[in-house]
Parts: C-alpha cells; sequence; structure tokens
C-alpha cells in the first residue's frame, strides 16, 4: 500500500516514514503543501497523511484542493487540538484526526483502517462515448482517431471525464488545472475549454463538453436541450 506523507517538519517525517515503511508501506513525502499537492493528485494513494500548518500551503488548501478530483483518504496530523479544528478538517473532507504528540501504534493502526475503508483505485482508462483517455499512457482516442494535447489540455480532460456528469466550477477547475484560486478578471479556463473543444468535439457530430451557463462546464453524452 502506498501513503503520501505531508509533513514539514524533518525530525518527524523521517520517524513517520521510518514506521511506516518498517510496517511494509511504500511512502513519499514532502516537506510543503504546494508539492504534496501536485503528488496527491499526479500519484495514486492509499492514505494521505497531512499535517495542518505547512508552508506555501496549509494543509486546509491542499485537502480543499484535493477534494475536487480525488476522495483518497486523508488522516490530519497537527499539532493544533482546537474542536473548531478538527471539526473544520472533517467538513473539508478530512476522515480522521490525530493530535501531536502521538504515539506510532496508533498513528499506524489508524492509517490502516483508513486504507481498508479507502475507495478503489481510480481507473486508469476513462470513456467518455467514443473518448477514450489512457491516463497512465496519456493518450487521447475519439472514435479511433488519436487527439494530441498539452500538458495542460490533457490535465483538464482528465477532470471533466472523471467527473464525468458533474457541473464543474471555474474555480474547481482553475484550482485543479492551475493549482491557483480563480480570478473572475481572468479567463484562462474559458481559453483552456475553447481550446481542448477544438480539439475534442470540433470534428464530430456529437459535442461532448457543454457550457452550463453561470455555472461552469461539464462533459456529458446528453443532447443539448
Amino acid at each position: 500500500m502506498r501513503v503520501l506523507v505531508i509533513e514539514d517538519e524533518q525530525k518527524a517525517l523521517a520517524y513517520i516514514r521510518k514506521g511506516l515503511e518498517e510496517a511494509g508501506f511504500s511512502v513519499d513525502s514532502a516537506a510543503d503543501g504546494a508539492e504534496g499537492l501536485i503528488l496527491a493528485k499526479e500519484e495514486n494513494y492509499d492514505v494521505i497523511v497531512l499535517d495542518v500548518m505547512l508552508p506555501t500551503m496549509d494543509g486546509w488548501t491542499v485537502l480543499k484542493n484535493l477534494r475536487v478530483s480525488k476522495d483518497t483518504p486523508v488522516l490530519f496530523l497537527t499539532a493544533r487540538d482546537d474542536v473548531s479544528d478538527r471539526v473544520h478538517g472533517l467538513e473539508l473532507g478530512g476522515d480522521d484526526y490525530l493530535v501531536k504528540p502521538f504515539a506510532f501504534v496508533e498513528l499506524l493502526a489508524r492509517v490502516r483502517t483508513l486504507a481498508r475503508r479507502g475507495p478503489p483505485r481510480e481507473s486508469d482508462l476513462l470513456a467518455v462515448a467514443d473518448l477514450e483517455i489512457d491516463v497512465t499512457r496519456r493518450k487521447v482516442r475519439r472514435a479511433g482517431k488519436r487527439i494530441d494535447l498539452t500538458p495542460r489540455e490533457f490535465a483538464l480532460l482528465q477532470l471533466l471525464a472523471r467527473k464525468q456528469g458533474e457541473v464543474l466550477s471555474r474555480t474547481q477547475i482553475a484550482s485543479y488545472v492551475w493549482d491557483m484560486n480563480f480570478d473572475s478578471d481572468t479567463n484562462v479556463v474559458e481559453v483552456a475549454v475553447r481550446r481542448l473543444r477544438a480539439k475534442v468535439d470540433d470534428e464530430f457530430d456529437v459535442k461532448l463538453i457543454k457550457t452550463v451557463r453561470g455555472v461552469g462546464y461539464v462533459i456529458d453524452t446528453k443532447e443539448d436541450d
């Protein structure tokens, strides 16, 4: 099983990593929030151990961004013991909360529990009608025709496909694809969607990428009203 530990205290990180590896886990780590978020999005983990107070991006923000596209179980590990902090973490989508200092045997037990009840791994092959996305090989085909995408376009298409039928706001899309907070004066999302449509939809009768006016974008196979 794979675990990602996002922790900026080097001694604590080394301690957790050593213990988890001795228990049979494969462990990746990050020392700041931004780096941890990139790993959490790009890789598939069984559990993420996440500190709250992190450089570049705090744990709350990391989890909020992660939940746009992934349901990986998250164990908050922090010195903050206020009830309001625990509630906030759970409301954001956290699965468990362990306060420092802690006994490693308790952390290990909680990680194992989360790993057992975690969601199945996301498929490496996505399909929407005649659109096929090979996530591992980063290849896209529609009706058997190969479609070449930039890394950003691929990330955008993958997000829409994984959330097929779910309308995603511009804020959600910007957060996932660009790791940025959406600025209403910025049309980066609209431009990216327009370019993606030109490659994925323009040559085909059935259009998959839809605009929901005033809300955002969705990919589905339903005919427009």
